[in-house]
């Protein structure tokens, strides 16, 4: 059942976003009344109900019903045909023929009926026996369709087709659950920040509300006190910038949180990401480098123009058969029905047959249409070989990207370490008095900054990862 989301509040969208995330329970850990969302949770709910997950999974129904329209070109068909004159109370004939026709995946066409035909002006050549005439034969293209015609070369491109909306489904699904991770490292960074920034605005607090307190006694100079007033004033401004994008990042990642693909939901200010160690960096997959001559050969866009080429190739055989002139032999024994009995009166002298030529004699159409297949396949191949280029670009860019991201987390990690230490040193020498507050603060704020950017380079080494599956056309499996 599709429901309006406009009848939904924001309430209700909360508790049913609640309720969702609870049926994947087993990954949710539950901390001071917060919600970890995990980034596989995240992902599992993106592949089971975005609207475009969904759509990805009709592709193959699309293919399905292709197919089943070209095979249609092959079923057989009924038929009937009747033919009556009157004029003068006077019948003039009547002609009654009804059969079957049998298409064949061979292009010989099968096929058999009945003919009856009466009448005082009757055509000589009409005339039948008084129970009328059963037939069978064969229709043969000696010619032009007998290697390869239109009705079979819709059917084979439409099994190519088949193989394709495969493709077409892990495209779809490969740039979705790539967008969607993304948002949720970009939500996960703010996040992180967000705390950081917390708790450097409670600390300022706490600072600025003992160096007042020390200027009270004559312990601190009231100058501190300004300082720190200042330095309070300067966090709680940086605070509300990280809140502003802490909701607009939780806005983003609501839009790809929806429920039975019909029901957008929202995430509240309970539900946080994962509590990942930011110093813990993802390595790259060494193995990956190894599938860069064979994996990106079988990615999903590549196998897209594979398939087209072929789809190409049997319209270029098509073309090249319509050089052919056209010859059509059609053969059919007759009889007439004894007693009954179809076959009683049966004898191979009793037989229609005909023969059926035509060859346009400049074939200017033929030869452009052959010309400009060629011409396509040509194009396509281009294409094809670019874009391979490119994946392989794209995969060698994409492991380096995330092998130096890993590598900048390794080494940020001790830069964040080297600023902590200068910074609590530099607060003992203030608390001995040897320091002045303004020192203290720039060096926690160096701190703060590379806190930040440790996790800016974390963020970044999980979308490297992210970037390196998709371009081997992973993501989706």
């Amino acid at each position: 059942m599709i429901i309006d989301i406009k009848l939904l509040n924001m309430t209700t969208r909360k508790i049913i976003l609640v309720l969702f995330l609870l049926r994947f329970g087993s990954v949710m850990a539950q901390t001071d009344s917060l919600t970890e969302f995990s980034f596989q949770k995240y992902i599992d709910i993106v592949k089971l109900h975005h609207p475009i997950s969904r759509q990805a999974e009709l592709q193959n129904a699309y293919g399905e019903a292709n197919l089943l329209k070209a095979k249609g070109a092959f079923d057989p068909k009924l038929q009937t045909e009747v033919s009556q004159k009157y004029f003068n109370d006077k019948s003039y004939y009547n002609l009654i023929d009804g059969g079957l026709k049998i298409p064949t995946w061979f292009g010989i066409e099968l096929k058999t009926g009945y003919e009856v035909n009466d009448g005082e002006f009757l055509n000589n050549q009409n005339q039948t026996p008084n129970s009328g005439l059963l037939y069978a034969g064969i229709s043969l293209p000696i010619g032009n369709g007998l290697i390869i015609d239109k009705r079979r070369a819709e059917l084979k491109k439409a099994k190519i087709y088949l193989n394709s909306t495969s493709a077409q489904r892990q495209i779809l699904l490969n740039q979705l659950i790539l967008e969607a991770g993304i948002v949720y490292w970009e939500w996960y960074e703010s996040y992180q920040k967000l705390q950081v920034l917390e708790n450097a605005v409670s600390v300022a607090k706490d600072r600025q509300k003992a160096v007042s307190q020390s200027a009270k006694f004559g312990d601190r100079p009231s100058i501190d006190t300004l300082e720190a007033s200042i330095q309070l004033q300067n966090r709680q401004l940086n605070l509300q910038q990280a809140q502003l994008s802490y909701k607009n990042a939780s806005a983003l990642l609501s839009i790809y949180i929806w429920a039975d693909g019909s029901i957008p939901l929202e995430v509240d200010q309970n539900t946080v990401p994962s509590s990942l160690d930011v110093t813990a960096g993802i390595a790259t997959d060494l193995s990956y480098y190894a599938l860069i001559d064979t994996q990106v050969f079988q990615h999903p866009e590549l196998v897209l123009y594979a398939n087209k080429l072929e789809q190409l190739e049997i319209q270029k055989k098509l073309n090249k058969e319509q050089l052919k002139p056209t010859l059509n032999l059609k053969y059919n024994p007759i009889t007439e029905p004894i007693s009954g009995d179809p076959l009683g009166n049966y004898s191979v002298n009793n037989y229609t047959w005909g023969i059926e030529f035509s060859m346009p004699l400049l074939l200017r159409k033929e030869r452009g249409n052959l010309n400009t297949t060629n011409l396509q396949i040509q194009d396509l191949e281009l294409d094809f070989q670019n874009k391979q280029a490119s994946l392989i670009f794209k995969a060698k860019a994409n492991l380096n990207a995330w092998q130096t991201a890993f590598e900048q987390v390794e080494l940020y990690q001790q830069t964040v370490e080297d600023t902590r230490r200068l910074f609590e040193g530099e607060q003992t020498l203030f608390f001995n008095g040897e320091r002045s507050l303004f020192m203290v603060n720039a060096r926690e704020q160096s701190y703060i900054k590379a806190q930040q950017k440790l996790i800016e380079l974390f963020a970044k080494n999980q979308i490297a990862k992210l970037k390196t599956i998709y371009t081997f056309g992973l993501l989706a499996t």
